[in-house]
């Protein structure tokens, strides 16, 4: 499902990772809610020729006249008709500036975005895995880069849910098979399944919800990504497979993920056969949380994660790691470690919080 266009404001001279702050073209990270992409609009591009008319006026013998910009810029403003393309065009001095420009920019930082009065400014990630002319494979460059943006700004307070989607039909195809041949040797093999599984653990140890949007076919360790994720939304076009086994590698690590979200059973067909299952079945099994028509599935993810958002960010962190915490516990232990979670979530200025304001019959007013 192609992205939309974006609709913020102006944004600093840094949109697209593809060779511009030094980072594999896999992931970028935007704000969530209006914005599911970056990419350039007529604000940026407002933005970015104000710097480089400067510039152009300091090497230049003749200023560009403001009238003149619509010309140079068609993104800027209304395209003048009649203007022959090549009056449009950049000199190559200029070109030059703003590719230095965009090389020498900081990495685009996803801007605040209130709610609602009574919530507090959210940070809302949104992580896009970018590279559908290989499948949106996981190779190395691309797990690292997933890596540092489930990290970015992990530790703000304004930060309150992560959404991972993807670019083209395929959500991800798993590991790049070609960074998997003997050529590559054992040192580099380790480094990309520790990096996988360090990515995987991230996902569950982030102190913040994370969700994954499918819209395509999810295969091998792009679903255990999936499964990784602590809410799953699929639209009826997506599907799920691990079939390794087709190819002489079997998804040992998709298979701790997928084994922990489904029956053992289910996970072993999955895992000896190589078989997908459509986007119905993965609901049936528990490896999806909910699957709605294509059309409908950005607009019910971003449902939920507003919902989140809505709510106060320490309350949902506690209750997510004491949640995980209990998994492998026997009853008894589960028991313990909750109700102590419980005590200690009480003593969070937001418990006391929504409490009161429950007795008051008013909304609550969150701390983050």
């Amino acid at each position: 499902m192609d992205p939309p266009n974006m609709r913020a404001g102006p944004l600093s001279a840094s949109l697209v990772r593809d060779g511009v702050s030094g980072r594999a073209r896999c992931c970028v990270v935007c704000p969530l809610l209006f914005t599911p992409i970056c990419s350039p609009t007529a604000s940026y591009f407002a933005e970015l020729q104000d710097t480089t008319i400067r510039k152009m006026g300091r090497c230049c013998p003749r200023r560009v006249s403001r009238p003149r910009l619509p010309c140079l810029f068609p993104g800027a403003g209304e395209r003048r008709r009649g203007v022959p393309c090549r009056s449009r065009l950049l000199p190559s001095f200029a070109l030059k500036d703003i590719r230095d420009t965009l090389r020498a920019s900081p990495p685009f930082r996803p801007p605040s975005l209130r709610l609602s009065s009574n919530a507090a400014s959210s940070l809302d990630g949104h992580v896009v895995l970018s590279n559908p002319k290989k499948r949106n494979a996981l190779s190395l460059a691309m797990l690292k880069s997933l890596r540092n943006d489930i990290l970015h700004e992990a530790e703000s307070k304004d930060l309150k849910v992560i959404v991972i989607s993807a670019e083209g039909p395929v959500f991800s195809s798993g590991h790049d098979l070609k960074e998997l041949t003997e050529e590559q040797g054992h040192g580099y093999h380790a480094e990309v399944f520790q990096t996988c599984s360090e990515v995987m653990m991230l996902i569950r140890n982030h102190p913040v919800p994370v969700i994954a949007m499918v819209n395509g076919l999810a295969t091998a360790a792009g679903c255990q990504l999936v499964a990784s994720c602590d809410i799953a939304m699929a639209s009826d076009k997506a599907s799920f497979a691990t079939p390794g086994v087709n190819v002489g590698l079997f998804c040992s690590t998709p298979g701790v993920a997928l084994g922990r979200a489904v029956p053992r059973k289910v996970a072993l067909q999955m895992l000896f056969t190589g078989e997908p299952i459509s986007a119905q079945e993965a609901l049936l099994h528990g490896l999806v949380s909910r699957v709605v028509p294509e059309g409908q599935l950005q607009e019910e993810t971003m449902r939920v994660a507003r919902k989140i958002a809505s709510l106060s960010r320490p309350v949902v962190t506690l209750g997510k790691a004491a949640f995980y915490r209990q998994l492998p516990q026997d009853l008894r232990t589960a028991y313990h470690l909750t109700s102590q979670t419980m005590v200690d979530n009480l003593a969070l200025p937001d418990g006391q919080e929504g409490i009161t304001a429950f007795l008051q019959k008013r909304k609550p007013i969150w701390s983050h």
